[in-house]
């Protein structure tokens, strides 16, 4: 007998709060078992929900861009037992593709052509919005989702990168995205719930850059400097165990393991903080190769909710945009300190 399937928000999740980023399923529509259905997302990842059973997609509880609580149910799948499908009525908070996606001198009471119907239907609906709010024609978008397929962040992107109608005085309007709201709320909290000091040291490279260079004559890949640095930093804490705590109002939390959370820009789609899990039981080599995994994956869209979660101690490298000193470098609560990397120079 066909039953229902409730399709359930992660019970863990990290980071302030869980959006429906989009849905990749309509209602009505035949889902495979662990098939991405929906996406999520943080201010620290998006990541894909993938169906519990196959079936059909007959319900969406949560509408796109709706506030996601952990272990609230997104939507239902009914499965088919060998039964053929029924057809399903779609839902209200999910439209169908519309006879138009309002690009302009497109009239809107024409049908769609048979490439639009094609493009559309494989749209979110909050992309599909955005599109029409934009104006932008999807056909001439390349999408970076899950086998080509059109994304808010791809939509944004063309919207920044213009042509757009100038705003009076010449200024272009480019709207913050998810993300980056969430990332300045958590920054504003952080400043606002624990005491923040900074301290500004140099180091000494010399050795590290010599290392490297036997690496190379040796024909290794040597080690980026950033493997060099969480090395560096896990030795720290090792002799510095209260570096390694998260901070509450009464109390530190002092961690044995010491779990590095490395923060990788994603250009103007804002930045992700993957964790190196037990740095101090790792070696350089070993270090080095966690951080390239993890820097191309949360580059590639690809970082998992356990990839972002529990870390004890971040590293924020803001050397990569030229600066030796970057102030204030925010602390990323509950942990307790946060090591800002400026850039490497030469000196006489």
């Amino acid at each position: 007998m066909p039953r229902l399937a409730d399709i359930l928000v992660p019970v863990e999740q990290e980071g302030s709060e869980a959006v429906v980023r989009a849905w990749l399923k309509r209602v009505g529509e035949a889902v495979a078992e662990n098939e991405p259905v929906a996406e999520l997302e943080t201010d620290k990842v998006a990541v894909e929900i993938a169906a519990p059973v196959a079936g059909v997609l007959v319900e969406q509880c949560l509408a796109a861009d709706a506030e996601a609580a952990p272990g609230a149910v997104l939507g239902r799948i009914r499965t088919s037992d060998g039964a053929p499908a029924e057809a399903q009525v779609p839902d209200s908070r999910e439209p169908g593709p519309t006879p138009s996606l309002g690009i302009p001198g497109s009239p809107k009471t024409r049908a769609a052509a048979p490439d639009e119907e094609r493009i559309e239907t494989r749209l979110s609906p909050s992309v599909r919005r955005l599109i029409r709010e934009s104006g932008l024609d999807p056909a001439g978008l390349a999408g970076s989702g899950r086998a080509g397929r059109l994304t808010r962040a791809d939509v944004a992107a063309a919207m920044a990168a213009g042509p757009t109608a100038p705003a009076p005085g010449g200024v272009r309007i480019v709207p913050h995205d998810r993300m980056r709201r969430q990332i300045a709320e958590h920054m504003s909290r952080s400043v606002a719930t624990a005491p923040h000091v900074t301290s500004v040291f140099e180091a000494d490279f010399s050795a590290v850059l010599a290392h490297r260079a036997a690496q190379k004559l040796a024909g290794a890949a040597p080690p980026t400097l950033g493997a060099y640095v969480v090395l560096a930093a896990a030795q720290a804490m090792a002799a510095a165990p209260a570096i390694n705590s998260r901070w509450y109002d009464d109390r530190l939390e002092i961690f044995d393991d010491i779990d590095v959370g490395v923060g990788v820009a994603l250009g103007d789609k804002g930045l992700v903080v993957p964790v190196i899990r037990r740095a101090q039981l790792l070696s350089l080599a070993e270090i080095a190769e966690q951080l390239a995994d993890l820097t191309a994956r949360a580059r590639a869209g690809r970082l998992r909710p356990a990839d972002v979660q529990g870390g004890t101690f971040s590293i924020s490298n803001h050397g990569v945009s030229g600066s030796l000193v970057a102030a204030p470098i925010i602390i990323n609560q509950p942990q307790s300190a946060i090591l800002g990397v400026g850039k490497l120079e030469k000196r006489v």
